[in-house]
């Protein structure tokens, strides 16, 4: 938003997460190290519990939605909080039309989408 002036297209990948299968840590030791490294450790498996190995092989629908065209900014000055707010809405919204249009296709028609 400070530059503006730029178009950002909302994409959802239906299917995505169930390529690989994370591994749950029991004992909290991944946390610990993901915290004091400041990265995230999450090992996956794939295809015949190989680690990072192939991904599995299921469905994967890629959807794109509708731009959400940002306004020209030629002072570069940092934007009001009200219109940060305004164009996150604006991309939830977007995203949440694009799930729900898309959905039924993917065989996901009672599913809905959360967000946090």
């Amino acid at each position: 938003l400070k530059q503006g002036d730029c178009q950002i297209v909302p994409v959802y990948w239906y299917g995505h997460s169930a390529l690989w299968k994370t591994i749950v840590d029991p004992f909290g030791i991944l946390e610990k190290l993901s915290v004091k490294s400041n990265i995230s450790l999450v090992p996956f498996v794939g295809r015949w519990w190989w680690p990072l190995g192939p991904a599995k092989r299921v469905p994967v629908l890629i959807a794109f939605g509708e731009p959400v065209v940002f306004p020209a900014n030629p002072e570069h000055t940092k934007p009001s909080k009200e219109t940060v707010d305004e164009y996150h809405a604006k991309m939830i919204n977007e995203f949440r039309n694009v799930f729900d249009t898309h959905k039924a296709a993917y065989g996901w028609p009672n599913k809905r989408l959360v967000v946090v």
